[in-house]
């Protein structure tokens, strides 16, 4: 049988050794009699399976007691309303950073709440590269400073943290969290829906510094008040319990293979492959900015994109999955988390110097 590589940009590929170990738990959790998606999420089973899942990411990531780790539902896309809501009372403006589809979706749910500062925007380069931090126009009155260190589907990726002083920095980390090491302090809110790096679709993670709960706009419904979700351990209501179960596994696999500095090495090698395999042909190229290529979405284009339905054809046929672009960019895109192993990106690099061979 042919290997599947699949290279969605999300739902996305989870890790083998996880999906196995889930299957052997689905009917039986350790003796329990239960499968966890029977669980009460109030019963003494699954409260060891969310304590271990949040232990296990802060781990990872080195957060520190000032944070709250909250593991709720709603997308990232419900993070766009509950981050105005919550970091906005006391100030009428916040600054945003547009470098792309979702940064412009984030822009546009928060002018609901408050005054939009587009403190910088990439729109005129068709979002290919990043502002540069010096023609970054900041107020230093702004709620938050908010923006998106990786464009899914633009495949645009900062290079740096930004500076914002003493206005805290929010971050929509949806497909680049536990990527690498990261230092959470210099941030006041990290949000992150699971399906890319975490796990199955149905979760979504924040990361929010303490001091930055505890008041929110009028009228803010409960669900949407990040202490309420903090005093009540993430169980205000019934929390999606299988996904959160699924990512805490992810988490334990992260940590099997080394950590985040590990993962960071493996990362670095896969795009640096796929990004050569571009570079070094006629056929391929890349849109992005060099300095600005994400590790975990490579979006790139074909010489003759009359070609384009044949190479996915051929490559679907060869086991490679997904890889069509965002119907707002077009082309392919290949997008290599975490969990797809190199041997994935070989096999990538292997098909495309075919193709390129045969048609090119």
């Amino acid at each position: 049988m042919t290997d599947i590589y699949n290279f969605s940009a999300g739902p996305a590929v989870l890790p083998a050794a996880v999906l196995r170990r889930a299957q052997d738990e689905l009917l039986d959790w350790h003796g329990s009699g239960m499968s966890v998606m029977e669980m009460s999420h109030r019963g003494k089973e699954f409260v060891s399976i969310a304590e271990q899942a949040e232990a296990d990411f802060r781990e990872l990531l080195e957060i520190s007691p000032d944070y709250h780790v909250l593991f709720l539902q709603g997308g990232a896309t419900s993070q766009f309303a509950m981050v105005p809501m919550n970091l906005l009372p006391g100030k009428q403006q916040a600054d945003y950073i547009n470098t792309g589809a979702w940064s412009k979706k984030a822009i546009a749910e928060a002018r609901r709440y408050c005054t939009v500062n587009v403190a910088a925007t990439s729109e005129a380069s068709g979002f290919t590269t990043i502002p540069a931090a010096d023609d970054w126009q900041l107020d230093p009155a702004s709620a938050y400073v908010h923006y998106t260190p990786n464009e899914t589907i633009g495949g645009v990726e900062f290079s740096w943290i930004p500076e914002t002083g003493d206005v805290p920095l929010v971050a929509d980390m949806s497909s680049t969290i536990l990527s690498r090491p990261l230092d959470v302090s210099r941030f006041g809110v990290i949000y992150a829906g699971a399906q890319k790096n975490i796990g199955p679709a149905g979760l979504t993670v924040v990361i929010v510094r303490k001091d930055l709960a505890g008041t929110t706009l009028e009228g803010t419904p409960t669900m949407y008040d990040y202490q309420a979700h903090a005093d009540n351990g993430s169980m205000l209501n019934t929390p999606p319990t299988y996904s959160w179960y699924l990512a805490g596994l992810v988490f334990q696999w992260l940590r099997e293979q080394g950590g985040l500095a590990a993962l960071a090495e493996i990362n670095q090698r896969k795009a640096a492959a796929l990004y050569a395999a571009i570079d070094d042909s006629d056929f391929y190229k890349s849109p992005v900015d060099r300095v600005y290529r994400s590790w975990m979405n490579v979006p790139f284009t074909l010489a003759d994109d009359a070609l384009d339905g044949d190479f996915l054809e051929q490559a679907a046929s060869a086991g490679l999955l997904n890889l069509k672009g965002h119907r707002s960019v077009g082309g392919m895109r290949a997008s290599i988390y975490n969990a797809m192993p190199e041997a994935g990106v070989n096999a990538l690099v292997d098909f495309m110097q075919e193709f390129e061979r045969t048609r090119g």
